[in-house]
């Protein structure tokens, strides 16, 4: 395993990060602790998760995926292994799935984020959170596959400096360590970085922003600010929900799989995410290469990446995804990534 600084926290997280959200709907308790013990012997030490989860969100289902977790650390006893990120949900504007949290209503403020806090380090058996960030923001902007802004005059929202300052007592009680944000804007990540230099609320240490092959808009407004401030990207949906691996080419609808199962994420099957899959899935097995791995790979090695967020349904899946760290792409492989991605620019926003 290959590993990272987190920021300015001082802490070194593994390239691999294993991501639960499939705890808790297509992953049973069991399975996620298999997954866990997996990921620890292989040198994974970063565990993401949120209160929201599992996906896709339901009332039923709230809390699922940090609750397995709590339980593994009460079984397994290595709770002092992992260093934990778990996410507080926003307001539910443009995720509907999210209404049934706190009435719908749970901005960033002292009221929420305490309540927040408190559910996830119940459910998580433990004392503190390492990594605790926004799920998305709390005002309305263009995010989960949205890249046109729209602004919303007059829409009420909780301040930056208000949040940052709740997160900073919440630092202070010793409830969690460090901060982060997730799907947030080149603005947003500006209006944070610039309150705590006025000694407003702890420091930003990371954003967990989409990063993939079919999405590299990371890359156009964002990663500067990694090089520049240090501010970690943690990519999520690296392989665009599974599509890179080229299991749902040709219309194939495989048994269990997420798409098949539920189809609002219309975002990575588009007809032109459809040509750009098929196109990197042909490159990488022209090359004698897992596409899935390849897919990984590719985002393993990205310069502002500090960590690169994966999720499995089966340790099978799991066993090939944590193998891409050691995948070292060829160059005729990384030479045809770009000549697609100037075909294919960015289908799964």
């Amino acid at each position: 395993m290959k590993f990272s600084p987190l920021g300015r926290t001082g802490l070194e997280v593994s390239r691999i990060c294993l991501g639960t959200m499939t705890f808790g709907e297509q992953s049973s308790e069991k399975d996620g602790h298999e997954q866990l013990d997996l990921a620890l012997d292989a040198g994974v030490n970063f565990i993401d998760t949120a209160e929201m989860y599992s996906v896709p969100p339901k009332p039923e289902t709230y809390g699922s995926t940090e609750r397995i977790i709590g339980s593994w650390f009460k079984r397994s006893g290595k709770r002092d292994r992992v260093i934990l990120a778990t996410k507080a949900a926003g307001p539910s504007r443009l995720l509907p799935q999210a209404a049934h949290i706190r009435g719908g209503v749970s901005h960033f403020d002292r009221k929420n984020l305490e309540a927040a806090v408190e559910g996830s380090l119940q459910r998580l058996q433990t004392d503190y959170i390492d990594l605790y960030q926004l799920h998305w923001p709390d005002r309305s902007t263009n995010h989960f596959g949205r890249l046109g802004y729209s602004h919303v005059a007059d829409e009420f929202t909780v301040p930056i400096q208000e949040t940052l300052e709740v997160l900073g007592d919440l630092v202070k009680a010793g409830k969690i360590r460090h901060i982060g944000v997730s799907n947030e804007t080149p603005w947003g990540l500006s209006q944070f970085l610039s309150l705590s230099e006025k000694g407003v609320g702890p420091r930003i240490a990371s954003i967990q922003n989409p990063y993939s092959l079919l999405n590299r808009t990371y890359e156009v407004g964002l990663a500067e600010f990694s090089h520049r401030e240090d501010v970690s990207l943690l990519a999520y949906s690296p392989l665009a929900f599974g599509v890179l691996s080229g299991k749902y080419m040709n219309g194939a609808k495989p048994e269990g799989a997420r798409l098949s199962l539920w189809d609002r994420f219309a975002r990575y099957n588009s007809p032109e995410a459809e040509k750009a899959v098929s196109a990197y899935v042909g490159l990488a097995r022209d090359h004698g290469l897992d596409p899935a791995q390849a897919a990984l790979a590719y985002v393993n090695t990205r310069p502002f990446l500090t960590s690169n967020i994966i999720g499995a349904t089966t340790l099978e899946q799991l066993r090939s995804n944590l193998a891409s760290i050691g995948l070292d792409l060829p160059q005729a492989v990384a030479e045809g990534i770009e000549a697609i991605h100037n075909t294919y620019p960015n289908p799964s926003p």
